[in-house]
């Protein structure tokens, strides 16, 4: 028997198919075909199909030696970051090592999913990860076994892939697979009472690929469709018919009915499906056995819940979370930092410089990080920072407003407060100068800072900037910025560049003066609380929703807009829970509505056991990123984003 935790997400979706007949043993999507099994056997007539495998039991040689792989330490002899299949492109993890004389082929968990359609089941045992792909898992699970590996979790396809009939092939960096192309038997649309369901019947299993674009959904599957099967989904539209005025007979006025529209294409043995995404629905899709097919629903709780130990210290969880009325999908992960290995920094898209933004799948992957979280808000006009980055005691980007921040050390402490930073810029002459701002975007008259950790140059960003150079404690240089954004002045190396904005001349003139070439200068430094100086890394973002259990939520008080304030919008935020577990979380959309408010967001990390919570940059910047994917949405809906939250097993870059 296999675990019933196991067994959780794929039962929910099971129990969701059409209900059994009276006279019927089992559910139309699980009934036996046998013309489709004769003609799955003899395509691959040496190996059993992938639903007739046995059980696999606890106490089987199978789980044995899932177990064992996670243990020994076998020789890699290839590694890439790309997939072909059948010719398509991805780009996903993989690896290849000896294991006695057995040559191993891994692929990363996450990857295995957006590339052939694997689901990943619940499991609290990282070295074998269950999965459904065209099986039913509580008669016939499968159970792959998994090996940590830098900064992702491969599943070892070995055996699987003979079975399913997949060739494996290295090619440089690209792991090739060749499949035999399945045949497209029939596709039905249903119409159910949480939405629609699209039923797409498949000779044989066949890897398949799924992109959410929002309003329209792509299902990619190697497979060939007839001809008439496409132009039966590629007829022209119903034109809208118009009353006119002559018209004797008034034409109904017919209220749009919520129906998906489905386009089917065909080209090189791949099938692609495109569907219409009814507002307030999302698309969910599964493999089903006997026969063999793909589920596609059009629903508004889409969210297949789920709990997977990926690591050891992290733990990846899925589910709908009440809040009154509402039902909220949550997808988090658990990090306990003081698992051996584990460790946290903030990363940001170019570590050379802070200008720049992209995908978060693209900074985690460029930090090796295995786990990451979108963080801090930032300009997306100029691509640069808007609240405190420290990394290893660095200062890349300062705090602004008095806004929420986290910070911890390297040996898992974590705060959470809302966080200022006071520099005094002090000349020998006795001049005292309040530095307002310390490598930050964030515009306003006065003094502000910028370190060679702001990038190796700095271009003005109002006009008419008043620019000090300092190196090796004494000004060495003034000069004038001109019009924003039209020069670069190289900042020291050995020291830092200060910038005077403002609208007064007189001001200008009176500092100036007393800070000659030559002068020396120094900065004095502190914090407020005092206590976040001694944390190495600090990420700012806000506003701060718990401290020590309680709401302490006040957005006006961190000067966020009415805008962002009132609004109901996508989520991430992160909590510690008393025992000291770091929740990282992002929530979507209430089932059928919008994505919560800043209160609600409060209230569901408090229910997720939160004590200490901070809101994070939000709505198209959310993203949770574990393995090489992201695990809450489609990258193609995930906005690119400046800065994160990194978490890394077993090494930093």
């Amino acid at each position: 028997m296999i675990e019933p935790l196991i067994m959780q997400s794929t039962l929910a979706m099971l129990s969701q198919l059409p209900p059994v007949v009276d006279n019927a043993n089992t559910s139309p999507l699980l009934q036996v075909s046998s013309q489709k099994n004769q003609l799955s056997s003899s395509i691959l007539p040496s190996v059993p199909r992938l639903d007739q495998l046995p059980p696999v039991a606890n106490n089987s040689s199978t789980r044995r030696q899932a177990q064992l792989l996670s243990q020994v330490s076998p020789q890699v002899i290839r590694q890439g970051s790309q997939i072909a299949l059948n010719g398509r492109v991805f780009r996903v993890a993989w690896k290849q090592w000896k294991l006695g004389k057995s040559v191993r082929t891994g692929i990363s968990d996450v990857g295995l999913t957006q590339t052939v359609g694997m689901e990943l089941l619940s499991t609290r045992d990282f070295t074998r990860q269950p999965v459904q792909w065209f099986s039913y898992p509580p008669s016939t699970p499968l159970v792959l076994p998994s090996k940590l590996s830098g900064s992702y979790r491969y599943l070892d396809v070995t055996d699987f892939a003979r079975i399913a009939g997949w060739q494996l092939q290295v090619q440089g960096d690209a792991l090739r697979i060749y499949s035999v192309p399945a045949r497209v038997e029939n596709i039905h649309l249903e119409t159910q009472p949480w939405g629609s369901r699209i039923i797409v019947d498949l000779d044989r299993p066949t890897p398949w690929q799924v992109r959410d674009l929002r309003t329209e959904g792509a299902i990619a599957f190697e497979a060939i469709a007839d001809p008439s099967l496409i132009a039966r989904f590629n007829a022209p539209p119903v034109v809208e018919q118009r009353q006119e005025i002559e018209d004797t007979a008034p034409v109904p006025v017919v209220p749009p009915i919520a129906q998906p529209v489905i386009r089917l294409d065909n080209a090189q043995n791949q099938t692609l499906l495109r569907v219409s995404i009814p507002e307030g629905k999302r698309l969910q899709v599964f493999s089903v056995p006997n026969p063999y097919r793909l589920v596609l629903d059009l629903r508004s709780d889409s969210l297949v819940e789920k709990e997977i130990l990926w690591a050891p210290g992290i733990r990846w969880r899925q589910q709908y979370v009440n809040l009154g009325e509402s039902r909220f999908p949550v997808v988090w992960l658990e990090v306990n930092p003081r698992t051996s290995g584990v460790s946290f920094r903030p990363i940001w898209s170019n570590p050379a410089t802070q200008l720049g933004t992209a995908p978060l799948i693209q900074t985690a992957q460029l930090w090796q990080a295995s786990a990451a979280i979108n963080a801090g808000f930032f300009n997306r006009k100029n691509q640069l920072p808007l609240g405190a980055i420290r990394r290893d005691g660095r200062w890349f980007s300062g705090p602004i407003l008095n806004r929420g921040a986290i910070a911890w050390n390297n040996s898992g402490q974590f705060k959470f407060g809302r966080l200022s930073l006071q520099e005094t810029f002090i000349a020998s002459t006795g001049v005292r100068l309040p530095v307002l701002f310390l490598n930050s975007a964030y515009v306003q008259p006065g003094i502000a800072r910028y370190t060679p950790e702001w990038g190796p140059t700095y271009t003005p960003l109002t006009d008419n900037e008043v620019l000090i150079f300092v190196q090796n404690n004494q000004i060495t240089a003034q000069m004038p910025g001109g019009i924003a954004g039209q020069m670069t002045f190289p900042i020291p190396t050995n020291g830092y560049l200060l910038t005077l904005r403002t609208n007064s001349t007189n001001v200008v003139a009176d500092s100036l003066s007393s800070l000659s070439i030559g002068t020396p200068v120094r900065i004095d430094r502190s914090t407020t609380p005092a206590d976040f100086a001694r944390y190495p890394h600090i990420l700012g973002a806000g506003p701060l929703l718990l401290q020590n259990r309680q709401i302490v939520l006040d957005a006006k008080g961190e000067q966020f807009s009415d805008s962002f304030t009132q609004q109901s919008a996508i989520r991430s935020c992160i909590g510690i829970t008393p025992a000291g577990t770091l929740i990282i979380a992002t929530i979507h959309g209430r089932v059928g509505g919008r994505g919560p408010s800043l209160t609600e967001t409060a209230q569901l990390i408090q229910q997720l056991g939160a004590i200490d919570a901070l809101n994070l940059d939000g709505g198209s910047s959310t993203g949770l990123y574990l393995g090489g994917q992201l695990l809450d949405r489609s990258p193609d809906t995930a906005a690119r984003v400046h800065n994160a939250l990194g978490i890394f097993r077993p090494s930093l870059p």
